[in-house]
Parts: C-alpha cells; structure tokens; sequence
C-alpha cells in the first residue's frame, strides 16, 4: 500500500471549510457566553453558543449538523466574509486524499459533492469524476480555539475546534451511485470510506436504506482491497449501533477515530468503561486498549467470524496506539511513528519538527489494561514505540509530540490516519486480476 503509481480512492464526503476564530465569529454574531451545554443537532443560534461552549470548555473536538438552513446560509456568510477566514479543502475523505495527493505520485480518484471551489482548491492528482460535481460548494464552519482561550467563563484547556454545517449532499451519501459505477475502470489498490457521521439528523428510514447501500456498494470492491473506515464525530447513538451491527464494521479492513468517537462508540453499544460520561483529560491508556480490543475480538476477523475488520488506528491529542490482529499487517511500528511525526509537524505548520515548538503530554508510564491484570509500561525517550499483545491482538503505542501553539488543528486526524495507512502494509491477496 503506498507504493508510487499505485492508484487509491476516497470517497465520501468533500466540502469547503471555512475556518475561523470561533470567539470572533460568534462575537460578530451578537452571542455571549452564557451556559456550555451540549446538542445533538443545532436549531439555533442559542444552540450554537451553548454547544461551543460546553465543548471549548472541555478543549474537544466536536461536530454537529444546523437544522435550520436559512439560519445557516446567514452564519456561513458571516463567516467566509470575517477578517481572517481561510478556505480550506474539507470532508474526511477529501483531506485524507489530499495528503496522499500531495506528498506521493498516488493518483486518487474523489467521489463526493464537488461545487466549484474545492474544485479549484483539490491537488491536480486527485480526479473528480463529473457525475460527482455540482454547482454549488457544501460548506463546513470550523470554529478554532487556542489554549488559554477565553469566552466569557470559559477557558480552553487545549488548542480545538468545533465543526458545524447544514450538509445536504454529504448527508444524503449521493455519491455511492457514482462510486460503484467507476469501481471497475478506477481499479483502486485502497478505498477510503468516510460521511457515515453526516447520517444524523437524516431520519432512521433514510439512515437505514444508505447504510445498507453502504454494505451492498462496499461488497462490490473485489478481495484483497483494504477498505479504511475514517469514522468522524457522532451524536446519535442509535446511527452508531446501526454503524456498527448492521454489517458495516464487518465489511471494512480498517478502522481510524479519536477519543470521543472511541467513548461514544462504546457507550452506544455497551463496550467497554461505557460507564464513564468524558474522559478526564489525556484519555487513560489502559482503558483506550481495553477498548481497542474489544472492538476486534467483537467485530474483528476471528477463526468464527466473517469479519474483514484487523486494524484499528486511534488518535488523541497526546498519543497514538494502532492495534492489528495477528498476521494480517505488518510495518506497524513505521505506521503508528510516522502518524504521530505528522501531527506535530502540521499542527506547526513546520518540515520536521521543531523542539522549541512542542511538548509532550502523554503518560509516562501506564497500564495497557483497566478490565484484566495488564502490564505496568515506563517509557524508554530511546525507544518511542511501546508494543504489547493481548489475546492475537498486538498494540503499538507512541506519545505525540504536541505543538504548543497550533497554527491549524481541523484536518489532524485525516493526516494522521492518511500517514499511518501510507506506511501501513497489508497481507492481503490483490484484489484486481
């Protein structure tokens, strides 16, 4: 996987993402700072300014739909016109190509909702088949915050941001048609699935009928080509308990998500420490591995088990670990290594990394079990990958190198999963004869 002239797809969801200080913009908007307190789904303006706030707060990554489309169009507005507004590439899966794009000779073939300018801002390697552009460009807000920052009584504990859009086309998943259609010519060495999380707010029946189009489009894909499932933020559990029980794990290789997708995926269907309602600031490692574990001895591939799932890539701010079941990968050492070296050296906006710039946060030493007797692990600064096993599961943990003042933070888990899948190696059979 990775190799040059080999070809990758990614599909679905693309937007444009406007990026801003989140502070500023809803200062502009006439909000303040009153009660932080969580949304499933934004109706309002009061429903933005609580939200941000109960998640700024807490300094987490977040990302929810705004109901209310009028209302929207009048923020998104505000927002592209503010002082200081960039306009980035968005959706998982377009950033996840763009980074292949960008640093390799991979040609990557995009199948989502492309109006004309993320049509302007895609590397030329990535094709854009016409059935998949449209006239009018989906946009996300990503709301940024610094460490220290303040809002009223609210201070963020973390450098973060908060995502909001009213995203029809990625919502609806439109471009499943036109991915099976190109299946065959495109002749992918790696397919990247991501915009299940845009389901919510859709209804069950409309959620129902593109999950199973999702199942039945990911079963065309011939043998032997690893599927990467890049899973984004999510609110609805009974959208998650479909996710995961409706056939969808089963029928991708691979698995990419940070801690809030990790906790919620586990509190929707009864995983693991479900119990706990946040973690408590760097996420505790013997509890993600316990986690980890359990999402492949359940959903994974096993000598019972019709699954293709082997390999779960998780990303939180302080620290990696990339889990595999036995034989099925290899070069995970390189993988998990080079996703942590990306996050510093974005977030920085540096080449390599620069020591001034960063810190370390992650636990010096730790449990790599909470739900059985796990080993107590002390980090070696000579040897950054730590590496246990557990029941034909072997974990590969690195601290990350965390910049101290970020100059982007949205995008960080796409590069990271991007970067890990390119040095990742998979042992499967070729999937095109």
């Amino acid at each position: 996987m990775g190799q040059p002239g080999s070809t990758a797809r990614r599909w679905v969801n693309a937007c444009v993402d406007v990026v801003l200080s989140g502070v500023k913009l809803l200062q502009a908007l006439g909000l303040r700072s009153g009660k932080g307190r969580d949304h499933a789904v934004l109706h309002s303006r009061k429903d933005l300014e609580e939200a941000f706030a109960h998640f700024m707060a807490q300094g987490a990554a977040a990302e929810r739909f705004f109901s209310d489309q009028e209302a929207f169009h009048t923020i998104a507005q505000a927002a592209s016109e503010s002082p200081g507004a960039q306009h980035y590439v968005g959706g998982n899966a377009a950033l996840i190509g763009q980074k292949f794009a960008a640093n390799t000779d991979l040609q990557v073939l995009l199948c989502g909702p492309v109006g004309p300018k993320l049509h302007e801002l895609l590397d030329d390697n990535i094709f854009v088949p016409p059935e998949s552009l449209q006239e009018v460009d989906e946009f996300h807000l990503i709301l940024e915050y610094q460490a220290g920052e303040e809002w009223g009584p609210f201070k963020a504990p973390h450098a973060s941001r908060f995502i909001f859009s009213h995203d029809l086309s990625n919502g609806a998943m439109n471009a499943l048609e036109v991915f099976v259609s190109s299946l065959e010519e495109f002749r992918p060495d790696l397919v990247v699935l991501s915009g299940l999380h845009m389901l919510a707010g859709r209804g069950e029946e409309l959620q129902r009928k593109r999950l199973l189009e999702v199942v039945n489009s990911l079963s065309d894909i011939p043998a032997g080509v690893p599927v990467h499932l890049e899973l984004a933020s999510m609110t609805d559990r009974e959208l998650m308990r479909s996710v995961v029980h409706q056939q969808v794990f089963p029928a991708v290789t691979s698995l990419g998500l940070n801690e809030q997708e990790l906790l919620f995926l586990s509190q929707a269907v009864s995983g693991p420490h479900a119990g706990i309602s946040s973690w408590d600031g760097v996420p505790d490692v013997g509890m993600v591995s316990d986690i980890l574990f359990w999402i492949l001895k359940e959903h994974g591939r096993s000598e019972s088990r019709a699954s293709d799932l082997t390999r779960v890539h998780f990303h939180t701010l302080a620290y990696h670990i990339l889990a595999t079941v036995d034989g099925h990968w290899a070069n995970q050492l390189a993988a998990v290594a080079a996703g942590a070296r990306v996050a510093g050296t974005q977030a920085c906006a540096t080449e390599a990394i620069d020591t001034s710039r960063v810190t370390l946060r992650a636990p010096q030493e730790f449990m790599t079990s909470h739900s059985e007797v796990g080993t107590r692990v002390v980090l070696d600064p000579s040897k950054p990958v730590e590496q246990w096993h557990r029941g034909g599961v072997t974990f590969h943990f690195t601290p990350v190198l965390v910049c101290k003042d970020p100059v982007r933070t949205v995008g960080l888990g796409d590069a990271i999963s991007a970067e890990g899948l390119f040095y990742s190696e998979a042992h499967l059979a070729t999937g095109f004869e």
